[in-house]
């Protein structure tokens, strides 16, 4: 990114202040004097292992130890043995109720009261208020329209030609590719092989379906065991190769993302009659559209990948509440929002979320909090991924609703200033 030569020295000027250009070069030079202590332990969360953590923190404090060290978590680090390393205990998210939001799914059908873990003051009380309406509205019909989580390896050739060797080596053999992944798991299967060839590069993209699980270690797992099969057997050699090329979408947003599936598609719909829209949204269909369509057109202006205005928010707190990995928002907050006024002056509202990286088994799922969040869903364990992807896209399709009629009855900063408890709010 560019900036003007005023820009320039004006922003110098701030981040420098009075240092000199000699203390400037100081402070930014190569330093090769002994480093601090290396964190004890590793994957040991004992408490005294925890404890000579804290001894290479003084400056932290007793107070601050207390509260992430405290006796509950170190009662319970066996549980965090296999989620985290360098354990020094847990930090505390304030956890709140949005619903009861009703769901009218293949796999998820009742109310359901959503457990959203934030810091940020609204969150909660719009995604709340979003789920409210679509509850007096009869629920939102949802459906899943796919399923798939990828892994690509990528392989160099010396040539084109002995790239298209390779590729149809691989076809031959799929099969055998297929008995090799699913040779790693219990539930993860291999759907579908593609290729992408690039000069004398190979993108050789492998989805599976996961169960109920996210998946994204169990395709990791699996698809290096391809890898090692491929090395093994295929009589045409590449020049290196790595287990991920970059071409799975993992954990970005990308414009691939609406050409095939991440985790799972997801789409949700509602229709809000007239009445419910002005007594409970204080607005109108047409003034919601208004807002929807000047919104899509600057989102297609400032380059966004999708049409939506908070996906991120909703997501993340679920996603953080009901131990979900919390970076998968970056592509699962892809996707598109859609609002009409129908000819009987209802407003239709859909969003289609094609990246729900979501699991109710694995990963983060089985810790203390994060179980009881599930639990708080009835979706905690086996059986309930689907479930819970759906309840994600009418989360998300809730929060649209709420931020949309905030903005279009003016009343967005007003309610970011009452529910932040009367302080200033920044920008």
């Amino acid at each position: 990114m560019s900036a003007t030569h005023d820009g320039a020295r004006r922003h110098l000027e701030n981040i420098t202040g009075k240092l000199t250009p000699e203390e400037i070069a100081l402070r930014l030079s190569t330093k090769h004097h002994a480093s601090a202590a290396r964190v004890p332990g590793a994957t040991l969360t004992d408490p005294d292992v925890v404890e000579k953590r804290w001894a290479l923190l003084p400056h932290a404090g007793d107070e601050a130890k207390a509260n992430v060290a405290d006796a509950v978590s170190l009662e319970r680090h066996a549980l965090f043995a296999h989620n985290i390393e360098n354990f020094i205990g847990t930090v505390k998210v304030p956890v709140g109720l949005a619903g009861p939001m009703r769901v009218n799914g293949i796999a998820a059908q009742g109310d359901y009261y959503v457990p959203l873990a934030t810091t940020e003051a609204a969150l909660v009380a719009s995604y709340h208020r979003g789920a409210s309406v679509i509850t007096l509205a009869g629920g939102c019909t949802t459906m899943i329209l796919s399923e798939g989580v990828g892994r690509a390896p990528a392989y160099a050739f010396h040539s084109l030609l002995e790239a298209g060797n390779f590729v149809q080596w691989c076809v031959v053999n799929t099969e055998k590719i297929r008995e090799t992944a699913e040779a790693t798991t219990r539930f993860g299967k291999l759907k579908d092989v593609r290729f992408t060839i690039e000069g004398n590069h190979v993108y050789v993209l492998l989805e599976y379906t996961t169960g109920d699980a996210s998946g994204q270690n169990m395709v990791t797992i699996a698809t290096a065991a391809v890898c090692a099969f491929i090395a093994e057997s295929c009589p045409v050699k590449p020049q290196y190769f790595f287990v991920e090329g970059n071409l799975s979408g993992d954990k970005k947003a990308s414009s691939q993302s609406f050409q095939s599936v991440r985790g799972k598609k997801v789409a949700a719909e509602v229709r809000l009659p007239r009445k419910i829209v002005e007594r409970h949204l204080h607005t109108t269909p047409e003034k919601m559209v208004d807002y929807w369509r000047m919104s899509a057109l600057g989102g297609v202006l400032s380059g966004t990948i999708g049409v939506q205005g908070h996906y991120a928010n909703g997501l993340a707190a679920l996603f953080i509440a009901c131990g979900q990995d919390a970076a998968c928002v970056s592509e699962a907050a892809v996707g598109v929002t859609r609002f009409e006024v129908s000819g009987e002056g209802e407003l239709y509202a859909a969003v289609t979320l094609p990246n729900l990286i979501v699991g109710t088994v694995g990963g983060g799922t089985g810790l203390p909090s994060q179980q009881a969040c599930l639990k708080v869903l009835g979706l905690a364990g086996a059986g309930h991924a689907r479930a819970f992807a759906e309840v994600c896209a009418a989360l998300a399709l809730a929060g649209e609703l709420s931020i949309i009629a905030a903005l279009s009855a003016g009343q967005f900063a007003g309610a970011h200033e009452r529910l932040a408890r009367g302080k200033k709010t920044d920008a």
